[in-house]
């Protein structure tokens, strides 16, 4: 049998650029090779595209970048194709140029079949303002929220924070948040005027929209991993994410280590049964395909329960919730990546039987 040829492109251009290289090291070690011949290939910080030998299997992210043992850069991913024909691209890039429908967008038009989300999925559930207007339109609850653009912010801070406070009954806490942003990057909690004002600046350093968003009383945070095509997505168990912290900040999530996840999460099965159908619709409105893990926050007091991200591309570390939650459900890491490839060959090969031409 002929191995798949799969390219793994990991690393970016954006502040996930190391966690995205211990996600790429676990999908690498997972890979069976036996059916597939793997070519990693690296994007440095400076949006240099670098083809490699091995990663290092550390897990410092503070410590900065963790490669390689052989490199060269690679001129043109024409020239990547014709020294490596690709079967399939496994793209483990978080975030901005990676999870928001630009790489996507690249690899459908160079006809190459690719793990993830498509285009419109990636930027719909890139962008939390877009996510949430659409879930929305689908009855699924999300916490109250307000955005506003930079040019707004730097026109008239005063009217901004006025707007705010009012939409809001100066009702705190809030949570301040780039719109185009992922693993809690930017994100602040606005206990008071002052708070979300600084708040607001240190968003805007990282997007030209900010989206504000009611704190859920008595909050737990669960998660929902999805697996499969749009028309029959499978979920898994629903997990429980114990932050070390006062909300689960990137920090939280994978430099500190003092966080906890439950899974299963403790939860009735009226209430767990709730909230999966609640997350497969999610899938299915947002244009999702192949996986996402789908996050909501719970008022654990009334069993109200709001979706609050859906990540189409989530990290794949040997912590991550995606890859835990599945396992919990009786699919191995090993497993979960033969499917996930399995899927991006079937769409692809559905859309090559299209005809684009009248």
């Amino acid at each position: 049998m002929n191995k798949l040829k799969i390219a793994v492109i990991f690393g970016g251009t954006n502040t996930e650029h190391e966690v995205s290289l211990v996600s790429a090291q676990a999908v690498i070690s997972n890979l069976s090779s036996a059916k597939y011949e793997v070519i990693p290939i690296k994007i440095t910080k400076e949006n240099v595209w670098i083809k490699t030998e091995e990663l290092k299997p550390s897990y410092t992210p503070t410590l900065g970048e963790k490669i390689v043992s052989a490199e060269a850069a690679i001129d043109s991913i024409d020239d990547l194709l014709e020294e490596h024909p690709i079967d399939v691209v496994f793209p483990v890039l978080h975030g901005p140029y990676g999870e928001d429908g630009t790489i996507q967008g690249l690899l459908e038009l160079m006809r190459i079949p690719y793990v993830v989300c498509g285009v419109a999925g990636s930027a719909v559930c890139m962008d939390k303002i877009i996510q949430k207007n659409v879930c929305q339109s689908y009855n699924i609850p999300v916490a109250p929220f307000f955005w506003l653009t930079l040019a707004e912010w730097s026109h008239d801070r005063p009217k901004m924070i006025q707007n705010i406070t009012n939409i809001f009954k100066n009702k705190y806490p809030l949570f301040v948040k780039p719109a185009n942003q992922g693993s809690s990057v930017g994100i602040t909690k606005a206990h008071d005027v002052r708070e979300l004002e600084s708040g607001l600046d240190f968003a805007f350093e990282r997007d030209i929209k900010v989206i504000i968003e009611q704190g859920v009383d008595n909050v737990r945070e669960i998660e929902c991993s999805i697996l499969g095509d749009t028309s029959l997505p499978q979920v898994s168990v629903l997990g429980e994410i114990i932050p070390d912290q006062e909300f689960y900040s990137y920090e939280s999530k994978y430099l500190s280590g003092g966080s906890k996840s439950i899974i299963p999460a403790s939860l009735s099965s009226k209430l767990t049964t709730a909230i999966q159908q609640t997350a497969k619709i999610a899938f299915q409105a947002t244009d999702c395909y192949g996986l996402a893990r789908i996050d909501f926050l719970l008022n654990s007091k009334t069993n109200e329960f709001y979706l609050n991200e859906i990540n189409t591309m989530p990290g794949f570390t040997p912590i991550s919730m995606y890859p835990k939650l599945w396992e919990a459900t009786g699919v191995s890491y090993p497993e979960l990546l033969d499917q996930l490839i399995d899927l991006a060959v079937k769409r692809y090969n559905q859309k090559s039987k299209l005809n684009f031409s009248r």
